[in-house]
C-alpha cells in the first residue's frame, strides 16, 4: 500500500473527511486534494502532522500490516492505563462514549 492509499484508509477509518483530516491536521484541505489529484507524496513534515492528526507516530504508519509489532504513543498509553482499570460496565460506557466523537 502506498503512503497516499495508507493516509486514505486511516481517514476513511476515521470516518473523516479531507476537510476534516485538514483540520485536524493543521493542513489546507487543498494541500491534500493536490497529493491525490498530482499524485504527490507528502513531504515529512506534512506527513508528521497527519500522523498527529490521527495520533499516531511515523513509525506506526510505515509498520507493515503483517507486523504485529505494536508502538504505542504517550496518549495512547495513557488511554490504556485508565482503560485497564476500569469494570466491564464502565469499559462498555467508555467504548460508546468515544463511538459518539
Amino acid at each position: 500500500m502506498n503512503i497516499l492509499d495508507k493516509i486514505v484508509q486511516l481517514r476513511k477509518d476515521r470516518g473523516w473527511s479531507e476537510y476534516q483530516l485538514a483540520e485536524k491536521s493543521g493542513l489546507t484541505q487543498s494541500t491534500i486534494s493536490t497529493w491525490y489529484r498530482k499524485d504527490i507524496i507528502p513531504s515529512i513534515t506534512s506527513l508528521e502532522r497527519v500522523c498527529g492528526a490521527f495520533g499516531i507516530s511515523l513509525s506506526q504508519f510505515f509498520l507493515d500490516e503483517n507486523d504485529f509489532t505494536v508502538v504505542l504513543t504517550p496518549q495512547q498509553k495513557r488511554l490504556l492505563e485508565y482503560a485497564i482499570r476500569l469494570d466491564p460496565a464502565q469499559y462498555d460506557a467508555l467504548i460508546k462514549f468515544l463511538e459518539t466523537l
